[in-house]
Order: structure tokens, then C-alpha cells, then sequence
């Protein structure tokens, strides 16, 4: 293969936003294409955005959850948690903090807890809004039906984040419980556009069975939805789960599939996740530079921050919010990019 076809193929990608699935099978299992790629990705960024990096602000506001997800930390049969819960005033507090930090996005991430009705989601959304009239508020808080993600929107809610975690229904059901399924998660994303909500999705890399297939499948479905925002991260293990003897996610195929995924999503918000930082000490700046343009520092009471374990050694959990913001802006700016003061809306 020489270093003309591999700028052939990449720069097709680029321009025309789509390969077949041989091509993309080829540019997913070798690494041959990667700098190439990462280059492509990080010029196409920059047209669209700059040097403009977004920050989130995170609030991981319950670990309980009626779910029992195989790779899941704070899955519901796992009794080695200490589960908590935020109250609204705990919420807004933090939320106060994060916008005296510069933060324009809230981030509400939690468990499926029933404990949270849709009355209360609506009450601390519509407290936030009025508090921070200014901001976005985020909910990332599961499946729901059409009816409360219309309840929370109707409040304030403007963004929704749902990983669809994995395309393929059978590879879906092996990383499932039988109630849980890959046709219905889809379609709670597709209401969630439908309603208004810039969605985001996405999926790990790296999961049990996960297959080549798998990811061109993930990439087919994103190409359907046309996501405003795609969260991916590599899957990472947790000791008390049925996964706990498997493999973890790699770094390289995470950073592979962000600079394809800013190619085929040119517009796109991409995060470059804790995760990465968890598997790469320098993950984060990584995954800036091969196409991401959002971080998601945590704004979650230190206190509560170890109990939010969905994988095995989450980085930034004994970080007071300002250390959080501080250290992630020196990171940003070493990778040649800087954090900006803004809602950081997409920019189709």
C-alpha cells in the first residue's frame, strides 16, 4: 500500500463523507492510514471550529439504576456500591459553581432512577434554566418515552445524550439484559430529534464480541441519525460485572475512529473522553488531535465523584471543580487548542 493510495482513500472519506463497507473494514483494522487520518481530521476541525474547544459541565447526580447492563459499574445487581443521590438544591449549587468557572453547558448524567420522576427531572431542569437562563442544559439520563423527553424539553432541556452503545441488535443482547433492546434505544434517539433536542449518541470501542462489522454498523447507523454530538470512548472493565475478565478498549482504534468519525461529521461535536484519559495519561490531548472538540471536566461534589464508577479507575475524582477546570485547560492548550466560554452549539 503506498502513501498515495492512503491519502486516496482519506481524502475521499473527507470530501465525499462516506466509504463502502470493504473500504471501511480496510481503513479500521490497520493502522497504515492513522496519521493520515488524524491530519485530515484535525484540518477539517479547524475549519469548522478553529482551535475552539468546548467544555461541558458534568453532573453525575445518581449512581442508582433499575438497569443491569453486563459492562456497567453501577449496575443494578452490583452490591458492592454506595449508592447516592443529589438533591435539586445539591444540583443547582453545582451548577452555580460551574458557571462562576466559565461554564455555559450543564450536563445532568445519571442511573435510570425511578427516584427521579418526571415531575422532579422537570423541576431541577426548569430551576436551572431560570437560575442560568444563558446556558444549555443536558439530560443524559436513559430511555424514556416520548412523553417525559417532551416533559423535560417543554421545561428546559435543549440536549440529550444517548449512546446507542451499539448498533447491531445480536451484539446488543450480549452486552444486555433481554428487557433491554438495541431497536428501542434507536428509537427513543429518533423522538428525541424528532421532538427538538440537538441529541447526542454514540458507542464504545472495544466491547465483548465486538466485531470490525459491529463499528461499520455503528458508523451506517450515525450516517442515519446525523447525530448533533457522538460520545465514543473505549470500553474499559469493571471488576464487579460479568465482564470482568474481559479485555479493555484500545487507544488506538478509539483515536482511529474519531478522526473517521470527524471526517464523515464535519459539523459534529466530539468529545475526547475521561475514558481515554483513564486508559492514556495523555489520552485526552490525543483525542483532540484526532478531531475531538469537547471535554467534559466534572462539577459533581469530590464526595460522590469514586462512587460514579461505571468502569475501574476513573481519572479526576479527588479534584475540586476549579483543579478540574484549571488542569484541563493547560491540557488544551498543550495540544495546541483552547477552551472557550461558550454554549458551543453545533455548527451544521
Amino acid at each position: 500500500m503506498t502513501a498515495n493510495e492512503i491519502n486516496a482513500l482519506v481524502d475521499r472519506l473527507r470530501e465525499q463523507r462516506n466509504l463502502s463497507d470493504a473500504e471501511f473494514k480496510t481503513i479500521l483494522e490497520t493502522d497504515a492510514y492513522d496519521a493520515a487520518l488524524q491530519k485530515a481530521a484535525d484540518e477539517v476541525r479547524r475549519t469548522h471550529y478553529g482551535t475552539d474547544v468546548y467544555v461541558r459541565g458534568l453532573i453525575e447526580f445518581t449512581n442508582y439504576c433499575k438497569n443491569n447492563c453486563y459492562y456497567c459499574g453501577i449496575r443494578r445487581d452490583n452490591r458492592n456500591v454506595t449508592r447516592y443521590r443529589l438533591t435539586k438544591e445539591e444540583i443547582l449549587s453545582c451548577c452555580a459553581e460551574g458557571y462562576d468557572l466559565g461554564f455555559r453547558t450543564f450536563v445532568l448524567q445519571g442511573g435510570e432512577d425511578p427516584f427521579y420522576t418526571d415531575d422532579l427531572i422537570c423541576e431541577i431542569v426548569a430551576a436551572i434554566h431560570a437560575q442560568h437562563p444563558d446556558c444549555a442544559i443536558t439530560l443524559s439520563i436513559g430511555e424514556k418515552s416520548r412523553e417525559s423527553y417532551r416533559k423535560y424539553f417543554d421545561a428546559g432541556a435543549n440536549r440529550y445524550l444517548l449512546r446507542h452503545e451499539t448498533a447491531d441488535p445480536e451484539h446488543y443482547g450480549k452486552l444486555h439484559p433481554n428487557e433491554l433492546s438495541a431497536l428501542h434505544r434507536q428509537a427513543c434517539l429518533f423522538d428525541l430529534k424528532d421532538i427538538g433536542y440537538q441529541v447526542g449518541s454514540g458507542f464504545m470501542v472495544g466491547s465483548p464480541y465486538q466485531t470490525t462489522e459491529n463499528l461499520i454498523s455503528d458508523l451506517r447507523f450515525l450516517q442515519k441519525l446525523q447525530p448533533d454530538m457522538i460520545g465514543i470512548g473505549p470500553y474499559i472493565t469493571h471488576a464487579q460485572t460479568p465482564f470482568a475478565n474481559e479485555k479493555s478498549g484500545s487507544l488506538e482504534l478509539t483515536l482511529r475512529l474519531l478522526s473517521i468519525l470527524r471526517l464523515l461529521f464535519p459539523y459534529a461535536l466530539l468529545p475526547s473522553t475521561t475514558a481515554l484519559g483513564t486508559i492514556h495519561p495523555q489520552g485526552r490531548e490525543l483525542g483532540l488531535k484526532a478531531g475531538g472538540n469537547v471535554v467534559m471536566p466534572n462539577l459533581s461534589p469530590v464526595r460522590v465523584r469514586k462512587l460514579y464508577e461505571l468502569y475501574e479507575n476513573k481519572i479526576c475524582t479527588g479534584e475540586e471543580a476549579a483543579q478540574c477546570r484549571g488542569c484541563l485547560e493547560q491540557r488544551v492548550k498543550s495540544a495546541g487548542y483552547e477552551i472557550v466560554t461558550a454554549r458551543g452549539d453545533v455548527k451544521r
